[in-house]
C-alpha cells in the first residue's frame, strides 16, 4: 500500500486529469482560478488505497485553503491550490500538460494562477494591517 501525503495526492490528481482523463476543467472567477479535482474515490482507486485513507488529507488541504469541497458540486482547488497545482505540473507533468493544453495556454494559466495567488496574499496582508 502506498504511503500518502498531500504532495502525492496532488500529483495523483494531476496525473488522473492530465494523463488519464486528458481533460482539465477550469473555472474563472474574478481574482480566482479553480480546477475541478477527481473524486476522492477515484483518487483512492488510483493510489490503490481504501477510500477512507485519502479523506484526512483532503481535510488537511481544506484547512490549509488549498481546496474547496462543495456538496453535490465536488472538489476544486482554491487560488492557492491552483498555483501549487500548476507548479507541480511544471515540475513533473509539463510535457503532458502542454500536449493537452498547448504550451501557450499552459503558460498563460500558470502565470495567471500565480498572479491571482499573489493578489490574494497582498489582499490578506492589507486586511491584517488595517
Amino acid at each position: 500500500m502506498a504511503t500518502l501525503d498531500v504532495p502525492r495526492i496532488l500529483y495523483a490528481a494531476a496525473t488522473i486529469l492530465i494523463r488519464e482523463d486528458r481533460r482539465l476543467s477550469v473555472e474563472f472567477r474574478e481574482g480566482e482560478i479553480r480546477i475541478k479535482f477527481p473524486t476522492t474515490r477515484r483518487l483512492a482507486e488510483y493510489l490503490n488505497v481504501p477510500h477512507y485513507y485519502v479523506l484526512p488529507y483532503f481535510s488537511e488541504m481544506e484547512e490549509n485553503n488549498m481546496i474547496r469541497r462543495e456538496e453535490r458540486v465536488g472538489i476544486s482547488t482554491t487560488t492557492a491550490g491552483t498555483s501549487l497545482f500548476f507548479s507541480m505540473l511544471d515540475e513533473n507533468l509539463k510535457a503532458s500538460a502542454e500536449t493537452l493544453l498547448g504550451s501557450e495556454t499552459f503558460e498563460a494559466l500558470g502565470l495567471r494562477a500565480r498572479a491571482c495567488s499573489g493578489e490574494q496574499r497582498e489582499s490578506r496582508t492589507a486586511e491584517i494591517y488595517r
